[in-house]
Parts: C-alpha cells; sequence; structure tokens
C-alpha cells in the first residue's frame, strides 16, 4: 500500500467535498433552500445530482457483482433505467412534478403527494414509510463502500463503515439539500471518469470486446450446479423462461429497480428544485448519459470478471470471492487494476456512496421533521428544520446499525426491495396524482395502505430471500415460507404488491367522490 499516494488523493477529495458542503450552507438560508434548493438549481447539478442519488454503491458493488453470478441479462436493468428512470422520468413525471408542486408550494415528496390529495394523513403515513423503510437502503450503500475499503486498504470495516456515515451526516444535517445538490454534482463527476477508465481497462486486460465476450460465452459449462438446477444457462444467455433464476433477475432485480425507480421520494424531490421544464429537458441528455455508463460499465465488469478470475485464479467469480457476491467487485479491482486505480476508484465509490447516502439521510430527515412532525403538531418555522436535522442524525444511526447486522450477499437485493416496497405504497397514487383528474383521496389512500401492507407481508411470508433471512415465518408457522410451490417463493413482492395497490386506487377512486374542480384547477395549473 502506498500510503503517500493513498494520503494526497484522499485529502484532494475531502478538500473538494468540505468546499462545496460549505458553499452550500453558506447559501441555505430559508426552510425552502433546505428542502428544495431553492427552486433554481443548475441543470448540470439536477441531472448528475439525480444521478450520482441514483446510482450508489448498491449499484456499482451490488450489482455489479450480481452480474457476476446472473450475467449480461442484468443489462435489461440498464435498458429500463435509461427509459424509465430517465426519459419516462424526466419528461413525463418531472415536468408535471415540478409544476405541481410549486403550484402546491409542496417541499417533499410525500408533502406533494398530500397536498394534491388535499389529506394529511397521506403525508404523514407516507413519512413513516420512508423513515421506517429506507434505512435498508441506506444501510446496504454503507456496506458496499465499507466492503471496498476493507478490501483494498486492508482497513477495519468497523472503522471504514463508521468513518464514512459520519461524514456524510456533518454536511447533510448542516447543508440541507444544497449541500446534497452541490456534493452529488462533484461526486457524480469523479464517479464518470472513474467508469470510463474500468470499462475500458477489462477489456484491454481481456484481449478486446471480441475476446472478452466469446470467453464468457465458452464458460457457461462452468455454471454452478445449483445455478444451473434453478434455470441458469449461462452468463451471456437469458435464464430459463420461468424458473427460479429467472423469476430472480427479471423480477427482483431488473423489475424492482427499473419500475421502482419512479417512486423515489429522493429522486421525485429532484424535479421540485428546478425553475422551468427547460431545465429538465437539458438534463436528460447528462443524465441518460450518465446512467448508461453507470450501471453498464458495472453490469459488464462484473459478468466479465468470471472470465479474469478463471484465467487468474483458476474459479470462477463468486469462488474467487469466498462466496460472497458483496466482494466481486472490489476484489477484481485490488487484483486486477493498478495500485493509484485501485485508490482513485476508492474515492469513485465513495463519492457514489455518499452522493446517495446524503439524498437518503436528507429524506429520512425532511420525512419526519416536515411530514411527520409539523403535520401531526401543526408547528412550522425553525423546529422543523431542527427536527430534521436530529432525524437524520438518527437515520444515520439506524443505518450504521443494519451495517453491523445484515447478512453477506445483501446489497443488491436490499436495494431492489426497498425500490418494490416504494413501488407498491407510491406509484400508483403518483401516476394517477399526475395524469388523472378523477382519482381521489380515499383511492389514494386505499392503494397506498393495501399496497404497503401487501408487499411487507410478501417480504416477511413468502419471499424466500427475506422470509428465510428474517425468521419471522418460520417463529410464528414453522416453515420458511407460506407458500413453497414455484414460482412463488422466486417472485418479487412488486410483482404482487404493485398491482393490488393500482388495482385499488382506481376502483375506490371511482366509486368515491371526486376532488372539487377548484382544488384541480390548483393543482394542473400549468401543467
Amino acid at each position: 500500500m502506498n500510503v503517500m499516494l493513498l494520503t494526497i488523493i484522499t485529502l484532494i477529495y475531502l478538500i473538494l467535498v468540505a468546499y462545496t458542503g460549505y458553499v452550500a450552507w453558506k447559501r441555505t438560508k430559508s426552510a425552502e433552500d433546505y428542502m428544495v434548493a431553492g427552486r433554481t438549481t443548475h441543470p448540470y447539478i439536477m441531472a448528475m445530482s439525480y444521478g450520482a442519488t441514483f446510482i450508489s454503491t448498491a449499484a456499482i458493488v451490488g450489482f455489479g457483482g450480481v452480474a457476476g453470478i446472473y450475467g449480461m441479462g442484468l443489462l435489461w436493468l440498464t435498458v429500463l433505467n435509461i427509459l424509465v428512470g430517465i426519459f419516462i422520468a424526466f419528461v413525463l413525471f418531472g415536468k408535471r412534478t415540478r409544476k405541481m408542486g410549486h403550484n402546491l408550494s409542496a417541499l417533499t415528496f410525500p408533502e406533494f403527494l398530500s397536498r394534491r390529495y388535499n389529506s394529511k394523513f397521506i403525508q404523514y403515513f407516507s413519512g413513516l414509510v420512508v423513515f421506517l423503510g429506507m434505512p435498508l437502503y441506506a444501510s446496504v450503500v454503507l456496506i458496499g463502500m465499507a466492503r471496498f475499503v476493507e478490501t483494498t486498504l486492508n482497513i477495519d470495516y468497523t472503522i471504514a463503515l463508521l468513518a464514512m456515515a459520519l461524514i456524510v451526516a456533518v454536511y447533510v444535517i448542516f447543508g440541507g439539500i444544497k449541500g446534497v445538490m452541490y456534493t452529488d454534482a462533484l461526486q457524480g463527476t469523479i464517479m464518470f471518469f472513474g467508469m470510463i477508465f474500468l470499462l475500458f481497462g477489462i477489456y484491454y486486460l481481456l484481449g478486446g470486446v471480441t475476446e472478452a465476450h466469446q470467453a464468457l460465452t465458452n464458460m457457461a459449462p462452468l455454471m454452478p450446479a445449483e445455478a444451473v438446477q434453478t434455470g441458469a444457462t449461462g452468463w451471456t444467455s437469458m435464464p430459463s423462461l420461468g424458473s427460479p433464476f429467472w423469476w430472480t433477475l427479471v423480477s427482483t432485480l431488473i423489475l424492482g429497480v427499473g419500475i421502482g425507480v419512479l417512486s423515489q421520494p429522493q429522486l421525485a424531490v429532484r424535479f421540485m428544485t428546478v425553475k422551468s421544464n427547460r431545465e429538465l429537458n437539458r438534463a436528460v441528455l447528462v443524465g441518460g448519459l450518465f446512467i448508461f455508463l453507470m450501471t453498464g460499465t458495472a453490469f459488464i465488469v462484473g459478468a466479465l470478471s468470471n472470465v479474469y478470475f478463471l484465467q487468474s485464479t483458476g474459479q470462477i467469480a463468486i469462488q474467487a470471492a469466498g462466496g460472497n457476491a458483496d466482494k466481486i467487485i472490489p476484489l477484481f479491482i485490488t487484483t486486477a487494476m493498478p495500485l493509484w486505480f485501485a485508490y482513485i476508484f476508492m474515492v469513485t465509490l465513495l463519492s457514489a456512496a455518499m452522493s446517495t447516502l446524503s439524498s437518503q439521510f436528507h429524506v429520512q430527515g425532511t420525512a419526519i421533521g416536515r411530514d411527520v412532525y409539523e403535520t401531526i403538531f401543526r408547528v412550522k418555522g425553525g423546529s422543523t428544520v431542527l427536527i430534521a436535522r436530529g432525524a437524520i442524525a438518527l437515520a444515520v444511526i439506524i443505518a450504521v446499525i443494519l451495517g453491523f447486522i445484515l447478512p453477506g450477499n445483501i446489497i443488491a437485493v436490499g436495494t431492489a426491495l426497498w425500490f418494490s416496497l416504494t413501488a407498491a405504497a407510491f406509484l400508483s397514487m403518483y401516476v394517477v396524482a399526475l395524469f388523472w383528474k378523477r382519482s381521489t383521496r380515499w383511492g389514494a389512500i386505499a392503494g397506498m395502505v393495501v399496497g404497503t401492507l401487501v408487499s411487507s407481508f410478501w417480504l416477511l411470508f413468502v419471499f424466500k430471500k427475506t422470509s428465510e433471512a428474517l425468521g419471522i415465518s418460520q417463529l410464528l408457522f414453522g416453515t420458511p415460507t407460506l407458500i413453497s410451490s414455484a414460482p412463488w417463493p422466486a417472485v418479487d413482492p412488486i410483482v404482487i404488491g404493485l398491482p393490488v395497490a393500482a388495482i385499488l386506487t382506481i376502483v375506490v377512486s371511482l366509486i368515491t367522490q371526486p376532488p372539487s374542480e377548484e382544488h384541480l384547477e390548483k393543482c394542473f395549473e400549468g401543467t
């Protein structure tokens, strides 16, 4: 380990982060600044913040490692990320969210839904879902970074976890959304160039694009027996249709994140930080290119790492990583890449983790301060920001605790589950809020509450990956899953919870009294 080189790179990075956080703190003067950056964010900053928030160590380390198991089929997630997460999100959802949020003077995503449907219950229920559910997502992002630091620098996992959590907490608590977005833009830029080098690097190591992909195709007979028995056919082909392996890849990893991105509170609030649709249009190209490079590179490198490890160690990637997919990307970087790049890539991952964590902690804090505390107790003013800052500190503590107790191979699964839960809880009511004037308060509440409950039930008692790990089904009913017949234990909660929520939202809206014309005119003015 080159201590001097590592110190120089890390110090430069931390100085840049500290400076951007300081600038944000100086420019944060009001609650609107703290929540939505005064609604005057530059399109580059907005696009890079959105992308850097979306793409974290969960995508690079977690999903990159999972690609080492599932192969190139995971690239369908990249397609969905660009089509749904960027184009549809910015062009269709973003413009209406920005304008409607401005019309309703909403500062958070739960508040946006609450004011659209004129329901305080929606605001504090949504706020509680965010605060109680998001720690799982935040913790797996922390784990991803800590694992990389542990592998690359031989630093104790505990120290790495605590140090990163502390750094992020400081600039989020004091800088608010401006602190988050300014540092996101810096970190996203670092991520962009780091991933370009990584993509070119792996193809150079393996002799070129054609040679690398052909070598991976030829490795199909080396697929682990357990994977083959559950439907795997190779790293460059899709699994057998309808098999457990196929259901996990398609429903959890691809659909769970690819569709669930639309309902992410920390991403939706970005649309309310710009002043016009022009900024959103200009942000599409930047965001699309960023997501393409980030996710595409991570998935390609994860899959092709099998070729590298076979040539260098005689093992496939998951075997070389000791059975823990979360260690595949860190191990590849430390063994295949030059030392100087390992340090720079550590900064890349640090950027990815910090950009996502900062947004997660910020949205959890505002969920408690703005959406729960202020809504229930009807208190406004400086105390809201104070409560939000306290909630951020609590969110950091919870994420750190989970970082110590969650099992291995959890990063990608934990991310997908959070995306699935938010889709079931929020997506239906969010879609009809923007595009269907006939949707009602009671329809939104029915879809949100039942979608949340159905998804939670499926996670606890049916979906095998979580029901077995949590053990609640085993404790109460003496069986790890209540439904053992295929394919249900491998079916992601989004496949069950989202359709149920959507049907209820529509049906209940049709049989209940529609909103007043005056309220609808206020909501949809200019959209």
